[in-house]
């Protein structure tokens, strides 16, 4: 089944602010939240649906990638950008901010607090920070797609606590503010009676346990700063400037906290001979006047190789002669580009005393006196022809 477009998901336009897809997102999630639809397995969907949707678009990044390519921009092989929180405990960790302690504190009287299930709202620690690399691609890696193993220093999570943050397993205790829930609880006498009010635990900060003596090796964070190997997939067809997206492999979190991601910025490599033109490659070719009027077999560089080409007699310079399918596949798409060959005539600048007297023989003689027709085109007219 074919995904819904995430605008009409969440019930905005394409051209919606920042905060008009923030609002409509906690609309959306209130209304298909699992507190308000327990047991609903079409809610759940829906409440998934429109949190997968916010991911996107409330990114810039992925949001110009999603407006640009749809949801194929997000698919296998594109570095695992898109969605990554398929587990209800994980969109509430992500977003929990959207929703806020105490609006569901106070509307499911202190049951839901922002997580299903009822009771608590115990969250883990702070997550990390999305960590930005640049990643350099020579022209066969880029047509054909590579796998590279990057190494990647970064916040990595503590071996010696498995993220903890504590010395032992008997240096975790209950927090004695909040009882262990992540949360406290406050009743409001108000004209329309009690109104009870959920907030995150100040002690705890929302994790339920206090650390009584911190691991010696990450000073009680629960990460220290390494080296990490990444395999990173990259899809044929991406070009300099683009950025790709591997969700959880940022800088670790504190004490056990989401990760963040890991943002490739796409740099491309420049080439000896040929040139990028979006999908396609172009390549500058010099023959000589003899060449060109006798024609002749020539052989030109394209990105997997060398390729024979023939240049009929009487070639003009300025002839475009193209390749096709010699040049870069669209990301996620079918198109592939092609390879154009401009043709450039070679004007000796120096020429010997032999050289001038045969020319000048030939400088009246009909053939070289320039006779465009109609069927001739122009510059203009060639590179357009070209492109189209």
């Amino acid at each position: 089944m074919s995904k819904r477009d995430y605008y009409e998901i969440l019930g905005v336009s394409k051209s919606a602010t920042a905060e008009e897809i923030k609002k409509s997102y906690r609309k959306v999630a209130m209304q298909y939240h699992p507190d308000r639809n327990p047991g609903d397995k079409a809610a759940e969907e829906k409440f998934k649906e429109a949190a997968e949707a916010y991911e996107v678009l409330s990114d810039a990044d992925k949001r110009a990638k999603y407006d640009r390519y749809g949801h194929a921009a997000f698919g296998p092989g594109t570095g695992g950008g898109g969605f990554h929180n398929s587990n209800m405990e994980d969109i509430f960790s992500q977003f929990g901010d959207i929703f806020g302690d105490d609006l569901f504190g106070s509307f499911f009287g202190g049951g839901g607090g922002g997580r299903r299930g009822g009771g608590t709202s115990r969250s883990r620690g702070a997550r990390g920070s999305n960590l930005r690399i640049k990643l350099k691609l020579n022209f066969e890696e880029i047509a054909k797609g590579v796998t590279k193993n990057v190494k990647v220093k970064k916040h990595v999570v503590c071996g010696t606590c498995s993220g903890s943050g504590a010395k032992d397993k008997n240096s975790v205790q209950t927090c004695g503010t909040c009882g262990g829930n992540g949360q406290v609880r406050k009743v409001t006498n108000t004209f329309l009676g009690q109104m009870q009010t959920v907030t995150t635990c100040p002690t705890c900060n929302g994790e339920g346990t206090t650390v009584t003596a911190k691991c010696g090796s990450c000073k009680g964070e629960g990460r220290v700063y390494g080296e990490e190997t990444i395999t990173i997939d990259i899809p044929a067809g991406v070009q300099e400037g683009m950025q790709l997206s591997m969700g959880g492999k940022g800088n670790a979190g504190e004490r056990g906290g989401m990760a963040g991601d890991l943002l490739i910025q796409i740099e491309e490599e420049p080439h000896a001979e040929l040139k990028r033109d979006g999908l396609n490659v172009a390549f500058d070719l010099h023959i000589s006047f003899p060449e060109a009027a006798f024609g002749t077999n020539v052989e030109v560089p394209t990105i997997d190789g060398r390729a024979k080409i023939k240049i009929p007699a009487g070639t003009q310079s300025g002839k475009i002669f193209r390749l096709k399918g010699k040049g870069f596949p669209e990301v996620q798409g079918y198109s592939k580009g092609d390879q154009l060959i401009y043709v450039n005539v070679w004007t000796p600048q120096e020429l010997s005393s032999e050289e001038k007297t045969m020319l000048e023989k030939l400088a009246n003689s009909p053939n070289f006196k320039p006779r465009p027709d109609k069927n001739d085109k122009g510059f203009f007219e060639r590179v357009r022809e070209a492109f189209s």
